[in-house]
């Protein structure tokens, strides 16, 4: 069952944004006996281990993209994630390199045998897992770290809620702490809300999101920095407010469908329909046979080994 009242710090891990990085970042020379790539296996492990040495939390989920391009999200913005589908003839199948394909459910086995849950849920992808369980967690009164290296993950920074994300860009031996003093710093936004309202308003070429055409990252700012959030920006548009220029109402009433169909798009769920689960940090392994078994079958005995090191 989960365990949203449970004191104490709680990880949450975008295990996609971390078995990429592991597969780019890791040599594909590290192989298993059998010559299979294991190099997105070992650095995911191995990520996972620091981050529990380093935070101590009292409990840790891996949050998983069960579906990593909701249709719902398609049918109100038909270009999201469009050029990352698998050219393949595969309805809807992502664009993974095969050798990380491979590893994926690798990942998964290693993650049960050790007790560390891993949770998805239909339609959604690892963010609204993420964006649901730092939803019951606030409420429950316990402070989150997010683990990414996805940006859209900044809106859900909360420093009155103790919410924060630890974000991948340098590493995770570099992690970079996001609050919102940072959003402040680098994007002139004061909270996860208004950085959401940015993203929306920038776009994010990596998802498929457009923008407004010729409104940039410091406009968008400037933009909701005057008029509060994305509402107050679309009011402005439509009562010919003459704090806006000529060209920034021209290129926003442009936008106007997409800015409709935009944020619900960008924001995560926050009430995503999750299995039970025990979110607590495990102090030894779930299934130590089954821990032996993948370290021999796929040489991965060391990386397992910190991970236990750091549960206990």
């Amino acid at each position: 069952m989960s365990t949203p009242d449970r004191p104490g710090r709680l990880l949450l891990l975008d295990s996609a944004s971390l078995y990429f990085r592991a597969f780019f970042g890791v040599p594909q020379s590290l192989t298993a006996p059998d010559g299979t790539p294991v190099n997105a296996v070992r650095g995911f492990l191995d990520m996972v281990a620091t981050l529990l040495q380093r935070g101590r939390p009292a409990g840790v989920v891996a949050c998983w993209d069960d579906d990593w391009r909701p249709q719902w999200r398609v049918d109100a913005l038909p270009s999201y994630k469009a050029h990352r589908v698998a050219g393949d003839g595969a309805a809807g199948a992502e664009e993974v390199p095969p050798a990380l394909a491979a590893q994926v459910p690798v990942i998964a086995e290693a993650l049960a045998a050790l007790g560390i849950a891993r949770v998805g849920a239909p339609g959604c992808e690892a963010d609204d897992v993420i964006g649901t369980l730092v939803t019951r967690a606030v409420a429950a009164g316990r402070r989150v770290d997010v683990v990414t290296g996805d940006r859209d993950l900044f809106q859900l920074v909360d420093d009155a809620a103790g919410v924060r994300v630890l974000y991948t860009g340098r590493g995770v031996s570099n992690l970079e702490v996001v609050d919102q003093a940072r959003l402040r710093e680098r994007y002139g936004v004061p909270d996860g809300d208004r950085y959401a309202d940015l993203a929306v308003l920038r776009g994010d070429p990596s998802d498929g999101l457009p923008g407004v055409a010729g409104i940039g990252e410091k406009t968008a700012a400037a933009l909701l920095d005057r008029f509060g959030d994305l509402a107050g920006v679309l009011r402005a548009v439509e009562t010919g407010d003459p704090a806006l220029t000529r060209a920034q109402r021209t290129r926003l009433a442009a936008a106007r469908d997409y800015l409709a169909a935009a944020p619900a798009v960008v924001r995560v769920l926050r009430d995503a329909d999750l299995p039970d689960h025990d979110d607590r940090l495990p102090q030894r392994p779930a299934d130590p046979d089954a821990l032996v078994r993948l370290a021999q079958r796929w040489g991965v005995g060391s990386s397992l080994a910190r991970v236990v090191d750091a549960l206990s």
